[in-house]
């Protein structure tokens, strides 16, 4: 299909069946998967988990098939092929729009945005936009990265599409990894800057990890009114990584602006293996 009929991708794209961002009970269930174009593919200790491009697409369709999946969140080149098995219909779509900052690159935090642009978003009649946004108060590419995230804000405001913007303070290790700091103090600060981007916060929506003691997340979220998501990350390669993390997503989705939940690997991949329980279990937490 991508050989001889490429235009099939755009096509598929138009006669789209669409829904609204949110259905009747206001909560929304996103599954992600644009870690690859990152260079991302790791799950737990399994360095190439996501290498696999078929295996991904099965277990994202299934995920997708699931009662209460809202949607996805992934880059071009998947929703290109999510597109052509026809899996989209009737989901929330969201396209990922920075993943210049490769992972362990030295540039890591000069965040370009090298995925859906804005008019890319509207063209393909997709439903939002996503963008990471890492802060190093000690790495100038934080700078670039704010920026350019505030533009794309305003990009997305005036074609009137919800962005979700998923804010970290991070810094780097003595051996130069950089890390996300999930203390109570450093969430309040990147939510506080980034609900402040751009012209207009009428479509800007939170993507926020849970902190490190989860009994701090109903103060964190008195820093922001935007709307919110949780995000899921790597949370471990046990079964009991994943007890605790549904564990801090429960309690974290009872404060008011809390919609849902974006979570990608930790359902994809999960310790046992059982995608389908796994998505059904992150669907009960809701």
């Amino acid at each position: 299909m991508r050989t001889r009929h490429p235009e099939a991708i755009a096509e598929a794209a138009a006669r789209r069946a669409r829904r609204p961002l949110l259905n009747g009970n206001g909560r929304l269930m996103i599954v992600a998967a644009d870690h690859p174009a990152r260079g991302a593919l790791g799950v737990g200790d399994r360095a190439l988990a996501m290498a696999n491009r078929a295996d991904l697409l099965e277990r994202l369709c299934l995920a997708l098939s699931r009662p209460g999946v809202d949607g996805v969140l992934a880059t071009a080149d998947i929703l290109d092929d999510l597109l052509l098995l026809g899996a989209l219909d009737h989901k929330v779509v969201m396209g990922s729009m920075n993943r210049g900052g490769l992972q362990g690159a030295s540039f890591e935090l000069d965040d370009r945005f090298t995925g859906h642009r804005p008019e890319d978003i509207r063209r393909l009649g997709f439903d939002a936009g996503k963008l990471l946004l890492r802060i190093d108060y000690t790495d100038p590419g934080s700078l670039t990265t704010l920026e350019a995230t505030a533009r794309a804000i305003d990009a997305m405001a005036e074609r009137r599409l919800p962005v979700f913007v998923e804010p970290f303070i991070s810094r780097r290790t003595a051996d130069g990894r950089l890390r996300n700091d999930l203390s109570a103090e450093a969430v309040t600060r990147s939510l506080a800057i980034a609900s402040g981007l751009g012209g207009s916060s009428a479509y800007t929506w939170l993507k926020v990890p849970v902190t490190e003691n989860p009994d701090d997340m109903a103060r964190v979220m008195e820093t922001s009114t935007l709307p919110a998501v949780l995000l899921g990350g790597d949370i471990g390669d046990s079964p009991e990584d994943q007890v605790a993390a549904y564990e801090k997503w429960r309690g974290a989705l009872r404060l008011p602006t809390v919609r849902g939940l974006v979570v990608g690997r930790s359902l994809l991949y999960p310790a046992d293996g059982d995608v389908a329980a796994a998505v059904d279990t992150a669907v009960g937490l809701l």
